[in-house]
């Protein structure tokens, strides 16, 4: 048997006081954004895009690749996701013209506008579940 420190055992309990913590918040998001057909994930994917196009003046669109490492997603995952966000017109996915095997995706003007509706739901939820542990 290995001998466990205390700064060990303390260093994994914080560990696991992390992920309780993004799993509740998580949970939290998910039943929040479900009355805007939305899930924690989604809104995620949203979100990025959104500040990308606002940084970039309204014309940001994501490789896949890019996306996926922002959201922490993997690359299947975010696809499948992707996948339901743009059949629900929220985004939109076109080929990169730098890589012809390579994925754009944008918001949709729906999108946008769901981002913003969804978006104030979201904050208040991020501010209640982390406002008090930061």
């Amino acid at each position: 048997m290995v001998a466990v420190t205390k700064s060990e055992r303390a260093l994994v309990e914080r560990w696991r006081d992390v992920l309780a913590l993004h799993a509740r918040t998580m949970c939290e998001l998910d039943r929040a954004l479900h009355q805007y057909g939305l899930g924690a994930s989604d809104f995620e994917v949203l979100d990025v895009l959104a500040e990308g196009a606002a940084e970039d003046g309204g014309g940001c669109a994501y490789r896949v690749q890019e996306l996926a490492s922002r959201v922490h997603l993997s690359q299947s995952a975010l696809s499948r996701l992707v996948a339901r966000l743009e059949k629900d017109g929220l985004v939109s996915r076109g080929m990169c013209s730098e890589d012809r095997r390579g994925v754009r995706v944008a918001l949709t003007d729906a999108g946008r506008a769901r981002h913003a509706e969804a978006q104030p739901l979201q904050r208040a939820v991020l501010s209640r579940m982390l406002a008090e542990r930061l």
